[in-house]
């Protein structure tokens, strides 16, 4: 299988430079497994991307939690992927659920963007994830193959991408999906994989969780068979993040 884990902080619209030069100088003190054990990507505000580049310890990456749906032009407050590339930055998230609820962005968008940011070069974490109303309704795995179908549809191959499924509800409420119900979205969107693309892609996509994970129930969220990783909001400001990178050591 040989998935390496991933566990990316989404900085989401926080910081100041003297917040964000703390983040940074407690990235570079901690103590985390080895880079074969575990990868590492911090997505900061675009404003503080090239700080944090230039200071942050060279085994951490660094992401754009967003980018233009195509070539760069005449789109105020946009970002393009070649800029992006430009800047050596080597991730972008796309897909987040609040992009798509606060920005309206479709499914079909969203497949768009990570397609042109992947033909740009660039790695993409692409979030699928279901609102409570639609949890409630039954229709989680619907909403999600939905959205990752829309993916599917637009590029021609996986390696270069993370599939973070985030249950809306849990984003930022304290609420986290149980071990059991994380672990059956994630099997059943490998098996998604597995039907709809190759069985190659089904066994070597990560496909991360995020949702109020925290230094307290990290652990166990990551010794879950289908759970790759995590992607981190509010925990990634604080110190405790280290504590979800050093989780990455129960997939050993």
């Amino acid at each position: 299988m040989g998935r390496k884990f991933f566990v990316g902080g989404n900085w989401k619209c926080n910081g100041t430079s003297e917040e964000v030069k703390k983040i940074v100088s407690t990235l570079n003190a901690g103590q985390v497994p080895s880079g074969d054990v575990v990868e590492v990507v911090v997505s900061p505000p675009f404003v503080f991307i090239p700080y944090v580049k230039s200071e942050l310890r060279s085994e951490f990456h660094v992401a754009a939690q967003n980018c233009w749906v195509k070539k760069g032009g005449a789109f105020t407050g946009e970002i393009s992927a070649e800029m992006l590339a430009n800047l050596g930055i080597p991730w972008v998230i796309i897909g987040h659920s609040e992009r798509r609820a606060l920005f309206n962005e479709s499914n079909e968008f969203v497949g768009d963007k990570v397609a042109y940011a992947l033909s740009q070069g660039l790695k993409v974490i692409a979030c699928v994830g279901e609102t409570l109303e639609q949890r409630e309704a039954g229709t989680t795995m619907q909403v999600v193959a939905a959205q990752t179908k829309a993916i599917a549809d637009k590029i021609s191959s996986w390696d270069n991408v993370v599939l973070a499924y985030e249950p809306v509800w849990a984003i930022g409420t304290g609420k986290v999906a149980t071990p059991q119900q994380a672990q059956e979205v994630h099997a059943e969107l490998r098996k998604w994989l597995q039907t709809n693309t190759k069985a190659e892609v089904a066994a070597s996509t990560r496909i991360i969780y995020g949702g109020s994970v925290n230094g307290s129930n990290c652990k166990e969220l990551a010794g879950l068979q289908d759970l790759d990783g995590f992607l981190v909001g509010g925990a990634s400001l604080k110190p405790e993040f280290m504590d979800i990178i050093k989780a990455a050591e129960v997939k050993k």
